[in-house]
């Protein structure tokens, strides 16, 4: 009989087309200090050969527990033998030291006595897939438990935000029956953090340097160190940003560091929401719960017809990036408005200066309304001539022509449209001079924008977009949690983040 223990958290998912790869890899993550590990038998051209691959390994690593995997291509595997074949390959598996087998439900429902041969020797896990969707999932545990199993890993693809909620209330519902719950894709990343907090066994990874056998799956070391998986709880609070796409936000990084330079127990997650989803996010977002998030494009200005309490200057440009929970009511600010002021009364004496704002949406509006509320003079030049006159009419600017910037000089340039965001990183809206003493680019990712370089070339003083997008995260981290914002951490997370996606 096995000798039965708890799963690590984690388990990185080894699926190499060759054993020599498979080993490769499965040493490289032990010696990184992974002890939990997959062997996808199915991937290789002969699967036994893994199976003997896995003694092997053990005879180096005896700490690691070896999961293996041998799924049926009928079952979105890639194995193509009988569920005879695959029930003797698992079975050897076990021989060489496997401490764990997944089989597929529907091999399991076929397989029917032989699965006796395998259980008691290994831990056994019956294993649920749905590439489609996210299904009534207590239909589904019904049907496993008819089986007797060790756990039970119940995977399906997120369509909305609050497939993945359900997928994590499984979990949570069912605290006697053993559980791997996990929704795959980029919109259920969040379930693959927060599974194991809800009472699943273990979530799974994909190797440092090799792709993982899932959509979604992300390196244990990102799991571990800016998520912190292991140490997340039913207590944990839950804060975010939702956006679409999402996957290119540096903001999960920068407050996720800065909750643990505070030492408090709450995790920053990217939540993928397309605009037909928006109330939907809600729906999840009382489930989880979550505290609070950030709102960025497309949702800053839809976002308020679905909170309780907007403050009067967000209300007023018309847009809200930033939501917190109080007293079971949602409520919204906007932090991008002190993110563009803060910076410039740095290094200027904001009232009753003169500055030009290129642009005509939601960020120029924030940044209009915000500056001519401290006193500055405000004009306004954009690619759409009546949107420009609009929003002057709105915030008391100046509305001017873009052939009229050769006859003008401003104090400040403060560039609210995204002309040289990545990837389109060679446009910019001015082709000669630059009028303005100072120039404040909103755009943060590339760092060193066209319009950046080409002031520093003028010898203007310069304000990087990444100014204005860490005051405007310390505010918000400073609202979620009633503590000061630890300033140079968050800068630094935040370069250093940019800089690797550069």
């Amino acid at each position: 009989m096995v000798q039965k223990r708890a799963f690590p958290r984690i388990c990185i998912a080894l699926g190499l087309p060759d054993v020599r790869q498979l080993l490769e890899h499965a040493r490289g993550e032990a010696d990184a200090g992974e002890s939990f590990l997959e062997f996808r038998l199915d991937y290789l051209d002969r699967p036994e050969r893994g199976a003997e691959a896995i003694r092997d390994f053990l005879a180096q690593h005896p700490e690691c527990i070896i999961l293996a995997t041998c799924r049926r291509h009928q079952n979105y595997g890639k194995f193509n033998g009988s569920i005879e074949e695959q029930i003797r390959i698992l079975d050897l598996a076990i021989q060489h030291g496997a401490r764990a087998v997944d089989v597929e439900i529907e091999s399991a429902e076929a397989a029917g006595e032989k699965l006796s041969v395998l259980r008691g020797r290994a831990q056994l896990i019956i294993s649920y897939h749905n590439y489609e969707a996210t299904p009534q999932l207590d239909v589904v545990l019904n049907r496993m438990t008819r089986i007797p199993a060790d756990a039970y890993k119940v995977v399906s693809t997120a369509r909305k935000p609050s497939d993945f909620g359900r997928v994590l209330a499984l979990a949570r519902s069912h605290p006697r029956t053993p559980l791997i719950v996990l929704a795959m894709g980029e919109l259920g990343f969040p379930c693959r953090v927060l599974s194991p907090a809800f009472g699943g066994l273990y979530t799974y990874a994909a190797p440092s340097s090799a792709e993982g056998t899932a959509a979604g799956q992300v390196s244990a070391r990102l799991l571990r160190h800016l998520y912190r998986v292991e140490k997340l709880s039913r207590d944990t609070r839950i804060y975010g940003v939702i956006a679409d796409p999402v996957r290119h936000s540096v903001s999960p990084v920068v407050h996720n560091r800065a909750f643990q330079s505070r030492r408090l127990d709450a995790v920053y997650l990217p939540f993928l929401v397309s605009p037909v989803h928006l109330r939907d996010f809600f729906t999840l977002a009382e489930r989880l719960p979550v505290s609070g998030f950030s709102v960025t494009i497309p949702h800053k200005q839809k976002i308020i017809r679905y909170l309780d309490f907007v403050d009067p200057l967000a209300r007023r440009i018309g847009a809200v990036n930033t939501v917190w929970r109080k007293g079971g009511k949602w409520r919204g600010t906007n932090t991008d408005a002190p993110g563009v002021t803060d910076p410039l009364a740095r290094r200027l004496r904001v009232r009753n200066s003169s500055v030009l704002i290129v642009g005509n949406g939601g960020a120029a509006r924030g940044a209009a309304c915000a500056l001519a509320d401290a006193g500055a003079r405000v004009s306004l030049v954009g690619r759409n001539p009546d949107r420009v006159r609009a929003l002057a009419k709105i915030c008391g600017a100046e509305p001017l022509l873009r052939e009229q910037m050769g006859t003008r000089h401003f104090d400040a340039v403060v560039h609210a449209t995204p002309l040289g965001m990545f990837p389109h990183v060679n446009e910019c809206f001015f082709n000669g001079s630059i009028p303005g003493d100072i120039v404040f680019d909103m755009v943060y990712n590339p760092l060193e924008t066209e319009l950046l370089r080409r002031a520093r070339e003028q010898g203007k003083e310069v304000i990087p977009g990444l100014d204005m997008f860490i005051e405007q995260a310390i505010r918000q981290f400073e609202l979620w949690t009633g503590e000061s914002a630890p300033r140079p951490l968050m800068e630094k997370a935040a370069l250093e983040a940019l800089e690797h996606k550069a």
